[in-house]
């Protein structure tokens, strides 16, 4: 197709073809257009269809568009592997919290975007700082050109005469920004900040990582612990049952009492499929915290052992300043409006003029030809610099408005981190009461816990006696669970909340730290 629309773009005159640039020009531009328009057939043809392959449309169009419901799925990729666990992570030991939080920081693909974004802010502000330096270029023009003259008087036979110009001219060039009144200098401040604040960034990510270890760690430990709970009820409510079989079998119970301790044994048994299943939600949490494959298996340690913190004052000024003035939210913020009043004085300096260094270094080489006469050659060469300034006089109102639009970016920037600022300090208060409020509730849950043993003793012990009645007995044993599983959840939340008012702080910055919170 192509050879035959080459063709058609020549004509003949005197036996000779000359070229129809123009024209070429037009119809490879109404080809390609026609291309492009081509390439909607690789989109769906409705709205309420699905979307099909061009290789399998014809086997695939039966049973999506004759009558069947219409069938949205893609087809496979045989590219995308299974997940696989880490090859440095050993299924047979047990991690602690430390050994898991060291995991997260070299598995967890948030610290590795955290890293690019640094990298990439810090190569800004280099790239800003290249403009200080001259651009030197080396630049190679080469062309040719026929041109048709008339002859005033027809030569065997021609009447027009062919001249062809052809030339090839290398040169060296450089262009070299003297002066800018200070617009580099402001857009480097500002990548800097922005450097900074994304280097401020990646280690809050770190911190944040360590964290939601910290805390789906201790959740997870909660959840085995319910788990152990409602396996102890199981086996308590199995008690109260033995009991009321062997009363039946003595004469002094009824069928009543015992389909009661049945009863509660089902019970028992369901509550302790729950508990599996919140424990393997949570066993989920904590490997994608650490971001480990959810079909990796690995052991885990106990929480059992970690004394909880000591009772907590009210938040002080200086204790809220001295976070905040450690938080990374809060620095990046602070940097982020820094680069953003940088933003202002470059749009300022734009209204400013620039001064300019140029030179070039050129060779040539031309050719003239005219049909019937021998071919002249020319060499030239030529090198120069200049020195010169611009300033625009006007824009339409462009740079008025790039101006006023940093001033709104740095507005908008400096009521952020204000934002920020109280936003950090409220999480401090709250944290602080939400830590007192877990340790309250975890002393009131242990004394609970004591005394609901003694009851369910004692209403066992009666009931097997054949004294006591069953409904006490199934009544304390529901009253211990209640309250063993209010004191492990208390124990735990306590814990986060230890973490949560160190990640508030600022200070849940290392392993050591996680694990120190509360003790070992």
């Amino acid at each position: 197709m192509m050879q035959r629309l080459t063709s058609s773009l020549r004509y003949t005159r005197h036996g000779k073809k000359a070229p129809s640039t123009f024209a070429a020009t037009v119809a490879v531009a109404g080809l390609l257009a026609g291309c492009t328009s081509a390439m909607l057939e690789n989109a769906p043809a409705d709205p309420s269809q699905p979307w099909k392959p061009r290789t399998s449309e014809a086997q695939a169009g039966a049973s999506a568009y004759a009558g069947s419901s219409p069938d949205f799925s893609v087809p496979a990729d045989p590219s995308v592997t299974a997940l696989k666990a880490s090859s440095d992570i050993n299924t047979t030991r047990a991690y602690g919290l430390a050994e898991l939080i060291d995991i997260a920081q070299s598995h967890n693909p948030t610290t590795q975007v955290a890293w690019q974004t640094a990298r990439q802010a810090a190569l800004a502000a280099g790239m800003v700082e290249a403009t200080y330096l001259p651009l030197i270029t080396a630049n190679v023009i080469g062309g040719k050109q026929w041109v048709n003259n008339a002859l005033p008087v027809p030569i065997l036979g021609r009447d027009t005469e062919t001249t062809t110009i052809s030339g090839v001219s290398p040169q060296i060039a450089l262009q070299w920004l003297v002066f800018d009144f200070g617009q580099r200098s402001a857009l480097h401040e500002a990548a800097k900040h922005n450097s900074t604040a994304a280097n401020i960034l990646f280690n809050g990510i770190h911190q944040k990582i360590i964290f939601d270890v910290t805390r789906t760690y201790y959740v997870y430990g909660a959840a085995q612990n319910r788990v152990s709970i409602s396996r102890q009820n199981l086996a308590n409510s199995q008690k109260i049952l033995a009991a009321a079989d062997a009363r039946v079998q003595k004469g002094i119970g009824n069928t009543v009492e015992l389909a009661q301790a049945r009863q509660a044994v089902a019970q028992a048994r369901f509550g302790m499929v729950q508990a599996e299943g919140q424990a393997q939600d949570a066993y989920q949490a904590l490997l994608a915290s650490a971001g480990i494959p959810p079909t990796t298996t690995i052991r885990i340690k106990p929480i059992t052992g970690r004394k909880l913190p000591a009772d907590v004052g009210a938040p002080t000024e200086r204790l809220i300043s001295a976070a905040l003035a450690r938080r990374p939210d809060v620095l990046a913020s602070l940097a982020a409006a820094k680069a953003s009043q940088s933003g202002i004085k470059a749009a300022e300096a734009e209204f400013m003029p620039k001064v300019f260094l140029g030179a070039v270094a050129a060779d040539g080489s031309t050719h003239l030809s005219a049909s019937g006469l021998p071919t002249l050659g020319q060499q030239a060469s030529a090198s120069g610099f200049m020195i010169g300034a611009t300033m625009p006089l006007f824009d339409g109102g462009l740079r008025a408005a790039q101006l006023k639009n940093a001033q709104s970016v740095a507005q908008v920037a400096q009521t952020t981190h204000h934002q920020t600022l109280n936003d950090a300090a409220r999480e401090i208060v709250v944290s602080v009461n939400t830590l007192r409020s877990a340790l309250a509730s975890y002393r009131a849950a242990s004394a609970l816990a004591s005394a609901a043993a003694v009851t369910y003793d004692a209403a066992l012990e009666s009931y097997s006696a054949g004294v006591g009645d069953i409904t006490v007995a199934t009544a304390a044993d529901t009253g211990l669970l209640t309250a063993r599983q209010a004191q492990s959840d208390a124990y735990a939340a306590s814990l986060v909340a230890a973490a949560n008012l160190a990640f508030m702080l600022g200070s849940m910055t290392s392993q050591e730290a996680a694990v120190g919170i509360a003790g070992r």
